[in-house]
Parts: structure tokens; sequence; C-alpha cells
């Protein structure tokens, strides 16, 4: 591995994630009550023994830079790091990143160290686990230029996917972004998947490039994306791989897609277990451990450093830092907590101006919701969509397919019923 560069794609606007990425980047969106999406990746990359990584950002990026920052660090002697590649103008190009595959070429001159044999490309928006040691070794003994892991999926799920038609070697024959002919189905249909209702194979947004390779497809030419414009036609040019995956790997790309990722999270037997031996890293707070009196709960995870009293919690994450009132219930929600605990005189200073304190107040009911960090939920509030909105936009919460979002630093007086 010490031949490998990782290379990391920070997203875009996520206006389908937005309230949550109205001041973050979407690998900075906060997930499982302490983690961010970025550290999936990097966890994975860290854990295979790949500790080279660039991480591609543009957009709301301050507190992502952040997190990497307070969070990765090496010592002397390694040679590993994490750095950050925000774009920028310069001599080659003036424009910010047109999409996954402009945004690495822009930022081509830094893949080119002689080290770099081979170039590993991830989307810093997924939650999976992968040994990508064994992918680059399944890479290396296929002696593909470019290997593209793929998942198994339904024909109806291939519609809003990148699909790879492999032959039974894995050699790519076909590529298409989300096609919804059902001829271009049929044409794309992969046999042997050994499941009868998944007759598809999806691009997981993760491949590894020959660095010479890399550099031959993306230079010279205008093309913006990876799924849509490179690799089909480097089907044709190139010898393309496909690395079989069929664990556990979620696209966190909708408000949908995320809060049920997360209430996933507190089942009994979760799709994506947290507690497993391959941790997840991210930034080490020191908070003490969570202050329970009181409280009946059900099926949730209580992240660090949260004080709850007479609380009723069921089938809900909560977040670092969350406080929440007694008599307050909280159902099928996610809660990111807070950044800060207020001091007395900030408490004091925010009843002078008439607002809750950050957190959950007294007696607030919350269901079926994301409340984002340092929001004031006041006494009593309700906030659980009685009237089924599907989609709804105001200055103090958002509905998204159906799902309340209060958004960051978000203020709801006492009383309110949403």
């Amino acid at each position: 591995m010490d031949h490998v560069l990782s290379v990391i794609l920070g997203g875009g606007q996520g206006k389908r994630l937005y309230p949550l990425t109205k001041y973050r980047a979407k690998p900075a969106v906060p997930i499982g009550g302490k983690y961010r999406l970025i550290d999936i990746p990097i966890s994975n990359c860290l854990r295979s023994g790949i500790n080279r990584i660039y991480v591609l950002t543009q957009f709301n990026s301050v507190s992502l830079h952040r997190h990497i920052y307070q969070t990765y660090k090496f010592d002397t002697f390694s040679g590993g790091y994490v750095e950050i590649l925000a774009a920028e103008q310069t001599e080659e190009s003036a424009t910010w990143y047109q999409g996954t595959a402009d945004a690495v070429r822009q930022q081509m001159r830094h893949f080119l160290d002689a080290w770099a044999r081979q170039v590993l490309i991830l989307s810093g928006d997924h939650l999976y686990r992968m040994d990508y040691e064994g992918f680059i070794r399944a890479h290396r003994e296929s002696g593909a230029e470019i290997t593209i892991a793929v998942k198994p999926v339904t024909r109806e799920a291939a519609k809003g996917l990148g699909i790879l038609k492999a032959d039974p070697d894995g050699g790519g024959v076909a590529f298409q972004e989300k096609p919804q002919a059902e001829a271009d189905l049929d044409r794309l249909q992969t046999p042997g998947t050994g499941d009868s209702d998944r007759t598809h194979l999806a691009s997981m947004g993760i491949y590894v490039f020959e660095q010479e390779v890399l550099q031959e497809v993306l230079e010279g030419n205008g093309q913006h994306d990876f799924g849509r414009d490179i690799i089909p036609e480097a089907i044709s040019s190139h010898r393309v791989h496909a690395f079989f995956f069929d664990g556990y790997w979620e696209d966190i790309g909708t408000i949908r897609s995320f809060y049920e990722t997360n209430l996933a999270l507190t089942g009994t037997d979760p799709p994506f277990d947290l507690y497993a031996d391959a941790m997840i890293y991210t930034h080490p707070r020191y908070l003490l451990g969570s202050k329970i009196d009181g409280c009946v709960i059900h099926r949730s995870m209580v992240a660090d450093g949260c004080l709850l009293r007479d609380t009723v919690l069921s089938d809900s994450v909560i977040g670092i830092r969350s406080l929440i009132g007694p008599g307050a219930r909280v159902v099928r929600s996610v809660i990111m907590g807070a950044d800060f605990y207020e001091t007395e005189a900030q408490r004091i200073a925010s009843v002078g101006r008439g607002l809750p304190h950050v957190g959950i107040g007294p007696g607030a009911v919350v269901a079926g919701a994301i409340v984002d960090k340092n929001a004031r939920i006041g006494e009593g509030a309700v906030i659980r969509n009685d009237r089924g909105i599907r989609e709804a936009e105001t200055e103090d919460y958002v509905i998204r397919d159906g799902i309340v979002v209060i958004p960051k630093n978000a203020v709801i007086p006492a009383g309110t019923v949403i």
C-alpha cells in the first residue's frame, strides 16, 4: 500500500441534503451521533494501510477543513498525511470543479509523484466498510488499468445508479449512468450474480487507476464526470475490471437516506454495525460520559457529553452534548447535539433575549425529525408533522419527503407546533 495514493471527492453543493448542507459540505454532515461522513472513507484508508490521502473540497468547506485538521495528524516519521485540496484558480483553470473527473483533473499535478503506482478515488458521502488492500490486490492481479468496485442490485435500483456489465472473468464490457430504457437495462444485465433478483452490477463510486492511465484519460478533454463520461469511454480503450463487493453500502445523498440510515444504526442487528472491530476514527473531544437520570430509553444511541433528565427516547440517535429537558419525548428522530455548552451567563443572556436554551426544552415532543446542531427547541414545542406535509420550507424549519428538519442554530419558540 506504500505505492497507493487516495483521493476523496468532497462533493458539490449537496442540494438534496439541504438544509443539513446550508453551512457545511456533504462530507462534514454528522452521522451516528459523533462521526462525520468524511470519517468513513478516511478510516477505511487507514485500516487498509493507506495513509497518503487528499480530500478535494469546494462548497461550504470550512467545517470540513477544521474537522480534518483537528482529527488526522501523523507523526513525523510515518510519511502519512490527510491533505486538503480546495478548488482554486490556476494558470490551467480559472473555474470551480465542474464534476468528479474535473476535480481530479484540476489537481492532477499533485498526484503525479513518482512513488504512486495506483490512485484510489473515493466519495466522501458513502457509508460502508471495505478493505482497500484486497481491492488493490485484486486490481494488480487482474492486470487491469482501471478497476471499479461494484455491488449487485435489482433491476429497479439500477435506474438510479451507474451500471457496469461484466464478462464471466470480471472484465468490463459496457457502462451506463442511470439507464432508464428497458432495452438498456436488458443490455446491461450481468448473469451469474448469485441472486435472481439482483441482476445488475452498480458502481459504488470507488475506482482505482494506474497513475499514468488516470492522467491519460483525463488530460486533453473537457469531460467532467467519471460515471457519465470517463468510465464509458475507457471501457473501449483500456482494461477495465470489476471488483465484486456484497457488504453494506449506502449513498447518503438525500434527507430520506440520511434519516433512515441513522435510525437503522439503533436496531438490535443493524446493517452497518458501529460496534464492529473495524473501528471508525473521528475527532477526540474528551467529553464526559453522558448523564442519564430517570429516563426511559428504547433502541436508541446516546453519544458523549449528553445531559438527559426524565426523558423518553425511542428509536433515536442523540448526538454529542445534547441537552434534553424533563418530560420531553424524542421518537424516531436524529438529534445532532451541540458544538458547545452554554455557560450560566450565556443561559441568563438567552432568557433575557427571549430565546430558549440550546437543546430540547422541558415537555417538548420531537417525532420523525432531524434536529441539527445548536438548535433551540422551546418548552412544550411539538415537532411531529401530524398533517403529513411532504415538502415545505420556512425560515425556522424545512420538510423534505415528510421529514421535518430543524436547521443548525435554528430557534423554535416555546409552544410552537410543527
